[in-house]
């Protein structure tokens, strides 16, 4: 083989080797892939987070979204806080007992690796399917591990939406990831009358977890035949 040869094939590798931009990285997945387990449900939650959120840019981190108190860089410190919680779950540890992420020790483009390092935890922590039967208890409910993690399929669902419209993205959505979440939610937060339920969940939570306003609104109207993903965070008391 010749030099030349020798190089052109030598960068031929290199080409075929290299590390994906950011940009074009993978979202990031969690947990399973077998039909029906609701760890394969939250890992397509984590994939259409991850997909949005690489495509933030540090330009649009101080636009407000319709989270409430919250712009896009504070919102992105909540989503990975979540993706904690979700990890303790899995660890049979306190969901609420996680420190706060520190936005401002966040580089501006480091959101997409701080979330994809937190997916990979959860993937870790609920590789055992014991843990869908295990017994969980968060602030507004005693579950099952399957039945938290449908909880918190919404939320992620709810806030991925958050981010995107903050962001002017417009996502496909999976069908059975918003269902689960809105079935989920349907069950824990009532159409009405949220204030005492909200006063009640938050006594239940430590000092340092604990929101200073309602997460939720009272849920908005929706047209008959509205997509699900509307219904969604229409029923968390957003505007679609």
């Amino acid at each position: 083989m010749t030099n030349a040869t020798r190089t052109k094939t030598a960068a031929k590798t290199t080409t075929r080797t290299a590390a994906p931009s950011a940009r074009s990285r993978p979202a990031p997945k969690a947990a399973s892939t077998r039909s029906g387990d609701p760890r394969t449900v939250f890992a397509k939650a984590v994939a259409q987070a991850g997909w949005v959120i690489d495509a933030i840019s540090p330009e649009q981190l101080d636009r407000p979204t319709p989270c409430h108190e919250l712009d896009v860089r504070g919102l992105l410190g909540h989503v990975a806080d979540v993706m904690a919680r979700v990890r303790l779950i899995g660890e049979g540890g306190n969901p609420m007992a996680n420190g706060q992420v520190d936005v401002a020790g966040v580089a501006d483009d480091g959101w997409f690796d701080l979330f994809r390092s937190r997916a990979y935890e959860v993937q870790m922590a609920w590789t055992d399917a014991a843990v869908l039967d295990r017994e969980v208890v968060l602030p507004w409910a005693t579950t099952t591990g399957a039945g938290a993690l449908a909880s918190y399929t919404s939320e992620l669902t709810v806030h991925t939406w958050d981010l995107a419209r903050a962001t002017g993205q417009h996502p496909r959505w999976d069908d059975e990831v918003v269902a689960v979440g809105f079935g989920a939610i349907r069950r824990t937060l009532p159409a009405r009358d949220r204030t005492a339920m909200f006063e009640t969940i938050v006594a239940k939570m430590p000092a340092g977890a604990r929101p200073t306003s309602p997460p939720y609104g009272e849920a908005v109207e929706v047209p008959k035949g509205a997509p699900a993903i509307d219904r969604l965070v229409a029923w968390t008391g957003r505007q679609p």
